[in-house]
């Protein structure tokens, strides 16, 4: 692949905090306000500004101080998103104290840093001299601070620390391992992940996209793992985002992914902190949104979806249960159309005392297979659907009791087969076996072009079917990385944690077209153990 070239944008050379008092006080009226970006030195038309902006919005709160008989200042924070105890104690109360221990201002032109260095008991704090920079830092719950005479603003870190508490996973438990997930707070979940990787190679760079959300965005990865190539065109595909609002990390999965038409996703997303730092000790770039628990890991190839982070914490068993999930995807995928395909079209491949069963069934049915499973297999989607969306208390009770009554009741009233019901059950329960849930609604929907083949053509459309569906998946490229690696292009090393899952001791080196600066994972023998 082609190295891409970053050509690094000019930074804007900030201006000295000027201090003006023999200077024309400007007026309101000589400032036109949309075109309104730097700040004056005059506090009243910037407080004006700022309310104009806000629309006198009731949640701004303007705080004017006078901690001292030279100094005005305002105090200008967003109620709600600021953390009100953090304003009052490390802000107005720090500066009250400093002001009142400071009798003479000697040098009145570098108040501004004297403030920030010695009076506020705050974190972090920067220096801005953009109206923009301004509105950005407020509406991100931070506080904003005007002196009379200078035209710089002292931002403070004051964000709400309140958010949600880490808790279990929701859509990716497991038996063994931990039983933490990720937050709706990005630096929460940046945190996670740095607790399980422990390396001062660990890089971080934030990011923000949305023209209104101004949603914050990290990008994460390990310095002399990852290829550098990836990391670069994940910066390049999230900077040419240019969209009004970020509300999840679906938005940015959307319009990064290399294929939007292809039914299987190119993007893997998890809210199991573990399975994110496995996948950057790999070389893979971790992608944080806020606002959301569900972080995404580039590149992804078609395995990473049938793999789960219990694989690495039980003893191995050399893949048999990633082996059943294997068998569960062709299942959930081919069942009902193999089935339509074999009873109309191929019936000589039914052992006789079966399609003695069978023929006896269908007495009374008035609809041909492939009718009888697209109405039980709409019936099903229709009641998880329905689960998901009722309460938690009640949605799996509806969900299982609703497909076994009203497939008893299909039966029972002749619309359809009791073989077909087996067969749409077994199908229905394999969609559950697969770790991803965005592949399990890839495969609900190929489903049902695999049962038009197959209602169409026989066992015929369904190979054909299966050759379009091969080819389509070793087209597929995620940032770069063929999808089907290792098994297309085939590579021998790397499938040892492919299809299968050989003991930790014999997994020495990372995924070879995933990482190519440091292959090395371990030592090749324990001397702890004997083989």
């Amino acid at each position: 692949m082609t190295p891409i070239k970053i050509i690094p944008k000019k930074k804007r050379q900030k201006k000295n905090p000027r201090y003006i008092r023999d200077e024309p006080v400007e007026t309101i009226d000589n400032l036109s306000g949309p075109e309104y970006k730097e700040i004056q030195t005059n506090l009243d038309i910037n407080i004006s500004y700022l309310k104009e902006v806000f629309g006198e919005s009731a949640d701004l709160v303007t705080r004017k101080l006078h901690p001292h008989p030279d100094v005005s200042m305002v105090i200008v924070y967003m109620e709600g998103l600021a953390g009100s105890q953090q304003v009052q104690d490390s802000v107005i109360k720090s500066l009250l104290d400093w002001f009142g221990t400071t009798k003479v201002i000697e040098d009145p032109g570098a108040l501004i840093s004297s403030i920030s260095d010695t009076s506020l008991t705050i974190g972090d704090i920067t220096q801005t001299d953009l109206f923009e920079e301004v509105f950005s830092n407020v509406l991100s719950g931070e506080t904003a601070i005007f002196i009379q005479g200078y035209n710089q603003s002292i931002i403070a870190k004051t964000k709400d620390p309140t958010k949600r508490n880490v808790g279990e996973p929701q859509t990716q438990s497991v038996v063994r391992g931990p039983q933490e997930g990720f937050t709706e707070d990005i630096r929460t979940n940046s945190t996670l992940i740095r607790r399980k990787i422990k390396n001062e190679n660990v890089r971080l760079e934030s990011k923000t996209v949305g023209r209104y959300t101004k949603t914050e965005i990290n990008i994460m990865y390990i310095n002399g793992i990852v290829n550098q190539t990836i990391v670069d065109e994940v910066r390049r595909r999230i900077d040419e985002i240019d969209i009004d609002s970020i509300l999840e990390s679906a938005y940015i999965e959307e319009l990064i992914q290399d294929s939007t038409i292809s039914p299987f996703p190119t993007i893997f997303n998890s809210e199991r902190p573990d399975v994110v730092a496995a996948g950057m000790i790999e070389g893979r770039v971790a992608i944080l949104v806020d606002g959301t628990p569900f972080v995404l890991l580039v590149p992804v190839v078609f395995p990473q979806f049938l793999q789960s982070s219990e694989d690495y914490y039980q003893r191995s068993d050399f893949g048999l249960m990633r082996m059943l999930r294997y068998v569960a995807f062709f299942l959930a995928l081919l069942s009902p159309s193999m089935f339509i395909a074999i009873k109309t079209f191929h019936q000589e491949l039914i052992p006789t005392p079966l399609m003695i069963t069978l023929a006896a069934q269908r007495e009374g049915v008035p609809f041909p297979a492939f009718v009888e499973a697209l109405i039980m297999e709409l019936t099903f989607e229709i009641l998880r659907e329905a689960g998901i969306r009722m309460p938690k208390a009640v949605g799996q009770a509806i969900s299982i009791v609703g497909a076994l009554v009203i497939g008893q009741a299909a039966v029972e009233a002749g619309f359809v087969t009791p073989a077909m019901v087996i067969v749409v059950s077994i199908t229905a329960i394999s969609t559950f076996v697969f770790p991803a849930y965005n592949l399990a609604i890839a495969v609900r929907g190929l489903r049902f072009a695999f049962m038009i083949l197959a209602a169409s053509f026989g066992l015929y459309g369904v190979t054909v079917g299966l050759f379009l569906l091969v080819i389509h998946l070793c087209s597929l490229r995620s940032f770069g990385v063929p999808y089907m690696t290792p098994i297309a292009p085939y590579n021998k090393t790397d499938q040892k944690d492919a299809i299968f899952h050989l003991p930790l001791k014999w997994l020495t080196t990372r995924p070879r077209l995933i990482n190519q600066a440091n292959l090395t994972r371990q030592q090749s023998k324990n001397k702890f153990q004997k083989n």
